[in-house]
């Protein structure tokens, strides 16, 4: 009986410190896990970017020649453009190219430049409320869709003549360049993983 006794308490210690062991081992884990997910995900956007910048290279410092020569086709292409349509044109480009970092960049840019909050809603769905915008801007707005779209069906003639029925020919071309420009830093912005809510300008 002594027997049965003693070896029952042994089997018992046994398995009671393999299960004290099993619940550490998986505290220690979940707690790894824990604080490697809230290295990332507790600093909201500034934290995804530092992940996204060891993941991907920066192609400002990578490609410094490239990018300043970007930088300089960007400002000359708006010379002379209002700064809303500048804004507009660039918010446009990035919906239809789903770049997130660049369309909160250029609609925090719009706001902070006075655009309203009922325009910026409505660029998406122009077509549907062109009430809230200048036939020059309903014209700057269907030659960036063409444009940045260019592949499903290139620029349709009467997409480019409304264009240039609103704009003179310089104001045209810088029109044209603008939405090269915002397309390119859309694709370099995706290439490189940047992430909505910061901004590297700053």
């Amino acid at each position: 009986m002594t027997t049965d006794t003693t070896a029952n308490t042994a089997t018992d210690t046994t398995a009671n410190r393999a299960m004290d062991t099993a619940t550490d081992t998986t505290t220690d884990a979940t707690t790894d896990a824990t604080t490697e997910v809230a290295g990332v995900q507790g600093t909201g956007a500034e934290g995804a970017a530092g992940v996204a910048a060891r993941s991907r290279l920066d192609f400002g410092k990578t490609a410094g020649k490239a990018f300043r020569a970007l930088i300089g086709f960007d400002a000359a292409a708006r010379e002379g453009l209002d700064p809303a349509l500048v804004e507009l044109i660039q918010i446009r480009a990035s919906h239809l190219n789903h770049c997130a970092y660049c369309l909160h960049m250029h609609t925090s840019d719009a706001r902070r430049a006075g655009e309203s909050e009922e325009r910026l809603h409505m660029v998406a769905v122009w077509r549907e409320a062109r009430h809230f915008f200048t036939e020059k801007e309903q014209a700057a707005l269907a030659l960036t869709e063409a444009v940045t779209l260019v592949a499903d069906g290139g620029v349709p003639d009467d997409v480019y003549a409304e264009a240039a029925a609103r704009f003179d020919e310089r104001e045209l071309a810088q029109v044209l360049a603008l939405i090269c420009t915002i397309n390119t830093w859309n694709r370099v912005a995706l290439a490189t993983g940047k992430v909505a809510g910061t901004d590297e300008r700053r």
